[in-house]
């Protein structure tokens, strides 16, 4: 029987005995629990993780309290046992109500993120048997070759496939020498527990400014449940700082996690963290293999794993001993999640630190403005690192006005641009190139009928990857050939390239700069972390002069010899509706320019605008962010919009769009009206066909005095939803596409 969330203090720790009624939540999309009875010589507690019927199959699933008196108890089915794991704490479980309840989301869905890896629920596989040799060997031992071969092989525990591969001989030896009594066989540990972090190594030496933050941060741990924005310019030491309050935590023996925007390409900071602990910290990301997911969760939920440093989902992870939380980079727009539950990581962290009782540090050299304005009204304390570290000083910024600096026909680069490499290059320092476009250009059209080549799943044109002789759709993944002639017209070889990526800015480069030692640094050029340090190291090594990248050359890297970052198209990212336009860009911009001259050398930053009066481009100009950052919250404040207002996305889809419509539209008759509520909408999204769905796009708007999630929950009362329609619901929404 399916019952409401509870929530109560009595049911977080509850124990139960065999016969009494409990209630299991299930990782599935379902409403609420379903009840059970302890079945017999059973003691279970809340939070334990049990196996249970399901239908005609079993299922896993945890102990979330007292069952419901709705149901006969007699026609409860008896739970079949514990599994052998730690119960899941209570502030996970509460974070799994929370964040449940404030996305609109089945309590079970969010289940399913944290047991993410069903096989960390099961008895690990056993240690696998090993042979060494017995010292001194048996006197009666009766040898040949191939035994004295093993037997000097074997002076540490060996797998007998290894022993053999090293004595040159057949396994037969190995089995025949441990039945005599020369080899014995042992248990070799399949894995060692990950090392513990080293808090007494030193630290790198702190200016009094990165001092004095570091010590409001530890003293942080002193108390409860708290939020601190760490605020920094670029290259001002911040992870140098809050590495201070990670000692303190692992001082007290506390487990830390730490999550990163796209943590696969933060080598320089995993490399950070390797120097000042001694060891590696627990990766959690998407491109850890399965057995290393399946150890990690259960490094973690015994309490072996004291740091983590992972992705948006590491939050969901088990701790039992959690005492303190920093998100990186907080105003990322990676910590968002799109797909399944639509949450932000950076919000949902503050709230698994207020159900743990912990401090979190948020750290940011261009915080959000929700981050902002939580500060200005007092929710959240701030500490400031206004200088660079070592005395370097922060880049130049100019602009290029492209209206009065156009480049030549078929080129990207101003003369001033050019003309600032060519100094760069000789003096023998590096530049960066920055354009937010992967491929070789983003539109493809024929020259004869102007048919544009299009993704036949998304409402997207497909990006010409030259390097890789492809068209690539960047929102499902479609690949094709470039076709020889035009579906259209029929012409043969009349297709365009309309508009620069990063592999055409980088032939260009060619033809400018022909000594230049060029690299592209984009997602798809890198494959995995390993390429990604690879070409850090590159960069370091000043083996590279020119690097040409998007928006992974921001994440954080440090390139003491780049003293030159030219930006292509500083405009990009204020086309089209985003209400954060204006402050991704900003924050984006800012974050690049930040690579230049954060050591010895001098940075210069040039910005190709064609808006150079845009508040963007001069409060980048002016170095005044507080200024931007006053300005937008007025026009949001003006706006209604978040975070002086609440916003919410229910974005209908499927397979046949006039059932879409029709969906769309009967949501829109009965769309909850007054109290300044606002719907708008239905609408194509910009994005009208995505991965073979089409997509309609209603839009609730409210003071946020209003429960948006009540009214979204009324709103949806008695939908039936048609086969193949989907009506996902985006609080919070940050994505407009």
């Amino acid at each position: 029987m399916l019952f409401p969330t509870a929530n109560s203090q009595a049911d977080l720790n509850a124990t139960f005995l065999a016969g009494d009624r409990v209630a299991v939540l299930l990782p599935l999309p379902l409403a609420g629990h379903y009840d059970y009875v302890v079945g017999p010589a059973q003691s279970l507690a809340a939070g334990d993780f049990v196996r249970v019927p399901l239908g005609t199959r079993h299922a896993v699933g945890v102990v979330w309290g007292a069952g419901s008196a709705s149901l006969a108890i007699e026609k409860c089915r008896p739970t079949d046992g514990r599994l052998d794991v730690p119960p899941l704490p209570a502030a996970s479980r509460k974070l799994v109500d929370w964040v449940a309840a404030y996305t609109v989301s089945p309590p079970g869905a969010v289940l399913r993120m944290v047991i993410s890896v069903p096989a960390a629920l099961d008895a690990p596989p056993a240690d696998p048997v090993a042979y060494v040799a017995v010292d001194p060997p048996p006197p009666d031992l009766k040898m040949t070759e191939a035994r004295r071969r093993v037997l000097a092989a074997a002076g540490r525990p060996l797998p007998a496939a290894e022993l053999a591969r090293q004595a040159g001989a057949g396994t037969a030896v190995i089995k025949g020498l441990a039945e005599v009594g020369g080899l014995a066989r042992v248990s070799a540990p399949r894995r060692l527990p990950p090392p513990t972090p080293d808090w007494r190594r030193a630290g790198l030496p702190l200016s009094d400014i990165q001092a004095s933050a570091a010590e409001a941060l530890r003293r942080t741990l002193e108390g409860g449940f708290s939020v601190t924005l760490l605020e920094g310019v670029t290259g001002s030491g911040k992870t140098e700082v809050y590495f201070e309050a990670v000692a303190e935590a692992l001082r007290r023996g506390r487990q830390v996690l730490v999550l990163l925007p796209e943590i696969a390409l933060s080598t320089q900071w995993l490399a950070r963290f390797e120097r000042r602990f001694g060891t590696r910290p627990v990766e959690w990301h998407s491109e850890l293999g399965a057995a290393a997911r399946r150890d990690g969760w259960r490094d973690v939920a015994f309490g072996r794993a004291k740091v983590i440093v992972g992705a948006r989902s590491a939050l969901f992870l088990p701790y039992p001993e959690l005492g303190l939380i920093v998100v990186d980079e907080e105003h990322d727009a990676s910590f968002k999640q799109e797909e399944g539950v639509i949450y932000h990581a950076r919000d949902m962290a503050v709230v698994r630190a207020r159900t743990g009782d912990v401090p979190i540090i948020l750290a940011s050299a261009t915080p959000s403005l929700e981050t902002q304005t939580n500060v200005v009204q007092g929710r959240y304390a701030r500490v400031s690192l206004p200088l660079r570290h070592g005395g370097a000083d922060l880049p130049e910024i100019s602009l290029v006005d492209m209206r009065r600096h156009a480049p030549p026909r078929q080129s990207w680069l101003s003369p001033p641009l050019v003309q600032a490499i060519e100094n760069t290059l000789t003096a023998g320092e590096q530049v960066m190139l920055f354009l937010n476009r992967r491929g070789y250009a983003p539109l493809t059209l024929c020259r004869g009928c102007g048919h544009r080549l299009q993704c036949p799943h998304c409402t997207a044109w497909l990006v010409e990857h030259r390097s890789a002789g492809r068209l690539q759709c960047h929102h499902c993944g479609y690949i094709s050939a470039k076709p020889a002639v035009c579906p259209e017209c029929q012409a043969e070889d009349s297709f365009a390239a309309c508009g620069p990526g990063v592999e055409r800015l980088a032939e260009e480069v060619a033809a400018k700069f022909p000594d230049a030692r060029t690299v592209i640094m984009a997602s798809d050029t890198l494959r995995g972390p390993q390429a990604a340090q690879d070409l850090i190291d590159r960069m370091a090594n000043r083996e590279i002069d020119l690097l040409i990248g998007t928006q992974v050359v921001a994440k954080g890297h440090h390139f003491p010899l780049l003293t030159l970052v030219g930006v292509v198209d500083a405009d990009l990212g204020l086309a089209g509706g985003d209400l954060r336009a204006a402050e991704r860009t900003f924050q984006l911009l800012s974050q690049v320019a930040g690579r230049a001259g954060r050591a010895a050398h001098k940075g210069h930053v040039l910005l190709q605008t064609y808006q150079p009066d845009d508040k963007v481009m001069q409060a980048l100009l002016s170095g005044d962010g507080e200024r931007f950052y006053l300005a937008e919250a007025d026009d949001r404040r003006v706006a209604g919009m978040p975070p002086f207002g609440k916003l919410v996305a229910l974005i209908v889809s499927g397979p046949d769009p006039d059932a879409v419509d029709r969906l769309a539209a009967q949501l829109a008759r009965v769309a909850p009206r007054g109290g300044d509520i606002e719907v708008l909408g239905p609408a194509p999204a910009p994005l009208a066909l995505l991965r073979g769905r089409h997509r309609r796009r209603l839009l609730l708007k409210a003071p946020r005095a209003v429960n948006v999630q009540a009214v979204v929950r009324r709103w949806l009362t008695g939908l039936r939803l048609p086969g193949g329609l989907r009506v996902q619901i985006d609080v919070d929404p940050y994505s407009f596409m």
